[in-house]
């Protein structure tokens, strides 16, 4: 994005014709207002389906004013974006009809009139009147939030209505809501959207044939909730969905891994151990894996010094010489 503000800030405030740096740009540009108020080029093409009505976003933005060459607003700057929801999140009215155009991966430069903008009062004192402003976006991802709320509302009996694709599709996007608040170290909410989705998982009966299936999602789910629970600091639900992951499949590395981690945290030794050996058993070069059952021989030698150390003071000699049961 970066380079393509170069490029534009390059370019003379006014060309040899009278007309503005902006005015010259939207010439080559496409109109998707249909009014010229909100004008569209593509700087790199994206993939896959456009973004849909109600969706949420992950976007990188910048604006800029025509004779600025630092935008007046940025989220570039931060790590993870946020996460915008179409209708609700996002206040400029050019931005949403930009942003519907776009797909992701693509990054794109826009123009947006004062009436797809910030109107003819401006916001002072950023904004002057009666302003057209330049964005420049790239839409890193977007998630289709409003088919997931709708059909998560829906009783079972009506949920059972839909194909298992449809369901599978649904439960999919609540857990990739629930990863990207995950990321953002949301791990409540996260819990939340993973929720949601074993909640459809489970109440889907299926035919043999497509069990296997749900299965699967649930397998995803229910290792993103004991992983969710670990860093909730809550071991005993972690290990709760552990053991269900490995109902599933007793083989995972993942799900004896968590198990293995939430037993520790709970000082059950033996336990622990005995899922970490049955992780190591399937990965044995993991480096976490070799590691958390180095740290459970540091606790577990720990624990025994302790607990030899308060025997020793139980049954040691009192002050003057006399000993436990001496008259």
């Amino acid at each position: 994005m970066s380079a393509s503000s170069r490029s534009l800030n390059g370019l003379p405030p006014w060309g040899a014709d009278g007309r503005s740096r902006y005015q010259r740009l939207s010439q080559r540009m496409l109109d998707l207002s249909g009014d010229r108020g909100v004008l569209k080029d593509v700087i790199q093409e994206g993939s896959g389906e456009l973004v849909t009505p109600d969706a949420s976003v992950l976007v990188k933005y910048s604006g800029y004013l025509e004779h600025m060459d630092k935008p007046f607003d940025s989220n570039c700057f931060r790590k993870t974006p946020r996460l915008m929801k179409l209708g609700e999140d996002i206040t400029l009215w050019g931005m949403e009809l930009g942003l519907l155009s776009m797909r992701r991966g693509e990054v794109a430069r826009f123009l947006f009139k004062p009436t797809y903008a910030y109107g003819m009062l401006g916001c002072p004192p950023l904004i002057p009147p009666n302003t057209t402003v330049l964005f420049e976006i790239e839409l890193l991802d977007f998630l289709d939030s409003a088919e997931s709320d709708k059909f998560c509302v829906l009783s079972a009996e009506q949920q059972d209505q839909f194909p298992l694709q449809k369901v599978l599709k649904v439960a999919a996007t609540e857990r990739e809501f629930g990863n990207y608040l995950f990321r953002q170290n949301r791990f409540y909410d996260a819990k939340v959207r993973y929720k949601r989705a074993l909640l459809l998982l489970h109440r889907r009966s299926a035919p043999a044939e497509e069990q296997l299936l749900v299965e699967t999602a649930k397998l995803l789910v229910l290792l993103n909730l004991s992983y969710t629970y670990l860093k909730l600091e809550r071991p005993t639900m972690a290990l709760r969905y552990g053991e269900q992951a490995l109902v599933i499949d007793q083989k995972n590395t993942k799900a004896l891994f968590r198990c293995g981690q939430a037993c520790l945290l709970m000082t059950e030794y033996q336990k622990a151990r005995d899922f970490l050996v049955r992780a190591q058993k399937e990965q044995p070069f993991n480096h976490d894996i070799n590691n958390e059952l180095k740290k459970l021989s540091s606790y577990y030698r720990d624990y025994l010094g302790k607990e030899k150390e308060m025997c020793h003071r139980m049954f040691a000699p009192g002050e003057h010489g006399s000993t436990v049961g001496e008259n």
